[in-house]
């Protein structure tokens, strides 16, 4: 079920409760325009585009502060990056519009590209250096590794309270945890659990850089941190395991024949005509290459991010809403996201790329709908494709739906 998606777990929340306790300060949380204000401040980002060749040029001469070794850093514990930002949409009515969608209620795109903000915001504060107002890191958002959701709807007119922190760290790695509350009848209750993965970069964003060590200090952070680590291994397993290197495993290809059978059609004379070639649909199915949706993006300077590409919220957010309209049009009632997977940022998106997104219905089973999304960018000079992101979003649509059947091995 949906509330089985909910991982609100008992670890994050005392983690959670422990490090508010532990953070003196005053009562008024900083919302997420100050979120990006400061992030441009702590790269010294220029706000007009004109400017920003200047101010890359600029962070080259903050190469002299990165460390050598990891072990120079000094270590820094879960509590040093905990932040908590409010979005204040029950207070402030005018920025509501831009959280708006149709149906009334929170645009998941726009909490998407929030995070995304929030997440890099933590690891700066965690690889902060004393002294030093600007950091020679650029931290750049790697992967999202999951987010689930645990309410179908989110309010517009409700604040929302975001809280987070790094919960593991590599060398030039850190994963960041995050959890977002929604206000009640005076009581935050949760709406989702955030897992992101950065990287830290040298200034220029060329060539990895060190980041501070991670200490646990008591044994929830242990047990947050040990997690980190089986995430993290676990995705080198589902890498080296991917299709497109390791042959299929008997079960797999097993259930691929089964629907390859089961799409034959047999109702030609004989069995030794039935061809490979000849192939019906099974009932209350749909072909997977009937599924399609894509879209173009033109990358204009006003999604750049801090570093003068385009942002990868920006990226999320344009790829959910395309899912969206995929499971939209393929379950014929209202989708809800349950859930976020496995998004890769593969390379930079420069400003003034064309941006191909492709979405497509990949599985589905009773009510839930998966989709993966592609983007590549086109560059009009070489004419070629590459490759940025792949995306995958699980859908539940208000009635079931039909079974995606694919037609190809592919």
């Amino acid at each position: 079920s949906a509330c089985r998606l909910c991982t609100m777990r008992k670890l994050p929340s005392i983690l959670a409760r422990t490090l508010t306790s532990g953070t003196s300060g005053s009562s008024v949380l900083p919302d997420m325009s100050e979120v990006r204000s400061r992030l441009r401040d702590i790269v010294g980002a220029s706000t007009n585009w004109r400017d920003h060749v200047q101010a890359m040029q600029e962070r080259k001469a903050l190469h002299t502060l990165l460390a050598k070794r990891q072990e120079d850093l000094p270590p820094r514990r879960m509590k040093d990056s905990y932040l908590e930002v409010v979005l204040p949409l029950g207070s402030q009515p005018e920025i509501r519009e831009k959280y708006l969608n149709v149906h009334n209620s929170v645009r998941f795109g726009r909490i998407l590209e929030d995070l995304d903000s929030l997440g890099v915001l933590i690891c700066y504060t965690h690889t902060k250096q004393e002294m030093q107002p600007r950091s020679p890191l650029s931290i750049v958002t790697a992967l999202v590794d999951k987010i689930n959701l645990c309410k179908k709807i989110i309010y517009p007119d409700c604040d929302i309270k975001f809280t987070g922190n790094v919960s593991w760290v590599g060398r030039t790695s850190m994963e960041v945890k995050m959890h977002m509350l929604q206000l009640h009848d005076g009581d935050y209750s949760p709406v989702l659990d955030a897992t992101f993965v950065m990287v830290a970069r040298d200034p220029e964003n060329k060539r990895p850089a060190f980041v501070n060590p991670l200490v646990p200090g008591t044994p929830e952070e242990e047990e947050i941190f040990k997690q980190g680590e089986l995430n993290k291994l676990k995705r080198i397993d589902f890498s080296t395991a991917s299709l497109l290197k390791m042959a299929p495993t008997a079960e797999e290809r097993n259930v691929i024949h089964d629907i390859f059978l089961d799409t034959l059609d047999t109702r030609q004379e004989g069995e030794g005509t039935v061809s490979f070639r000849s192939r019906k649909l099974p009932p209350n199915s749909v072909w997977m290459e009937d599924t399609k949706l894509k879209g173009l993006q033109i990358c204009h300077p006003e999604e750049r991010n801090i570093f003068n590409r385009i942002f990868g919220g920006f990226l999320m957010r344009k790829a959910f809403e395309l899912a969206w309209a995929t499971a939209c049009s393929c379950g014929g009632s209202r989708p809800f996201i349950v859930s976020v997977d496995d998004i890769m940022f593969q390379r930079p998106v420069e400003v003034g790329s064309l941006l191909l997104l492709s979405g497509q219905v990949c599985y589905t089973e009773k009510n839930y709908i998966q989709v993966r999304v592609h983007s590549e960018v086109y560059d009009a000079d070489t004419r070629e494709h590459q490759t940025t992101n792949i995306f995958h979003f699980t859908f539940i649509s208000e009635n079931e739906v039909p079974r995606v059947v694919p037609k190809t091995y592919g």
